[in-house]
């Protein structure tokens, strides 16, 4: 009885140790600043042990590369932020936990929400690394080296230095995916299913950078003449990948996991999600309502629209419970001019509006 107990006891706390690993994520280096490269020294090991939410496949490539986790840590800041723009106006808003796990418990739902918040994080990496490959912060990269466009007029100079969008997809593949990968999960298992829409979503968002940097281009000669063109590769501006990311969300598809361990339409007369579609593996809660198992926040308490119909209204806002009204006093610069030179002189002009907040 003895060895049974301690047996039982053993594979408790190991399932409360795969819980607590799986709550925790890489995404915190958002919330905690990471040290600068000069701060620490190569190769020393405490600065990645101290670093909280890595998996031990992300731990091992801190301490291969520790330059770069202030921009991965910028990254993910870049994502988180994306997320709550992008869905401010929903019942959901991504909001943020002050712990490691980030998101809270409602990241351990396979929902749509959750596909997208991996996909944005995924794609702030990769654009933080792209750029800082390109500003020279990092001794592992540099400038872009991709070919010159064939469809480049041929007077025109393919140079500059470009953002080097191939290195950081690929080196946000290798840290973001690594925790996925390192999970061994039966195969056609929900958790499997899991992994596999993670690694899914993680793509998508990397994609959607790398497909969506294109070329930039400066024009030099005699007054402004455009006579000679340098041009170089730019990424496109994240607020447009976000934009391109929450179409992918409106989309998703709903997966489940085969016996043979793979990821299949739910239904099957809809298109097979590509690469760069998301796709989730459970349905959303309503988020109406405060709830402790889900992590749903809840409403209550926040604006709403009076006259809209759409997600931010009050009727769909509040999920039906009614609102509050209140007025609030909102002050704005007004009859601004011109003044030679060279400034802008405006008044501050004060507006009573109505607000309006859910029950």
């Amino acid at each position: 009885m003895p060895s049974l107990l301690l047996l039982f006891t053993a594979a408790l706390l190991s399932s409360w140790a795969q819980l607590l690993t799986d709550a925790n994520s890489w995404w915190s280096l958002a919330l905690n600043p990471v040290q600068r490269p000069e701060m620490f020294i190569i190769g020393a090991q405490p600065v990645c042990s101290q670093l909280p939410g890595l998996s031990p496949g992300q731990r091992k490539l801190c301490q291969l590369y520790q330059e770069h986790m202030a921009y991965i840590g910028e990254g993910a800041k870049t994502g988180i932020k994306e997320c709550q723009h992008q869905f401010r106006q929903r019942r959901w808003n991504c909001s943020t936990a002050d712990n490691a796990s980030v998101f809270g418990r409602v990241m351990q739902i396979g929902s749509r929400e959750t596909a997208f918040t991996y996909a944005v994080s995924a794609a702030g990496v990769v654009n933080a690394i792209s750029r800082a490959c390109r500003e020279g912060e990092l001794s592992t990269c540099g400038c872009s080296r991709t070919a010159r466009p064939k469809d480049l007029p041929r007077d025109w100079l393919w140079g500059g230095c470009g953002d080097n969008v191939e290195y950081g997809y690929r080196f946000a593949k290798e840290f973001v995916d690594a925790r996925e990968r390192e999970k061994n999960f039966a195969k056609g298992s929900e958790e499997q299913g899991r992994v596999l829409m993670n690694l899914q979503n993680n793509e998508a968002g990397r994609r959607a950078v790398y497909k969506m940097a294109d070329v930039a281009c400066k024009c030099h000669g005699v007054s402004g003449s455009c006579s000679l063109k340098t041009c170089w590769l730019q990424l496109a501006e994240f607020r447009k990948v976000g934009d391109r990311l929450k179409e992918k969300y409106d989309s998703a598809a709903a997966m489940r996991v085969t016996r043979k361990g793979r990821l299949e339409l739910v239904n099957s007369r809809f298109t097979q999600p590509t690469p760069e579609d998301l796709v989730y593996v459970d349905p959303s809660p309503d988020y109406c309502l405060r709830n402790e198992s889900t992590g749903s926040l809840g409403t209550q308490g926040r604006l709403c629209n009076k006259t809209s119909e759409g997600m931010d209204g009050c009727e769909l806002m509040c999920c039906g419970r009614g609102y509050n009204q209140f007025k609030s006093v909102q002050v704005e610069r007004c009859h601004c001019k011109f003044h030679w030179c060279c400034f802008v002189r405006c008044k501050k002009c004060t507006e009573i509006v109505d607000q309006y907040i859910c029950k």
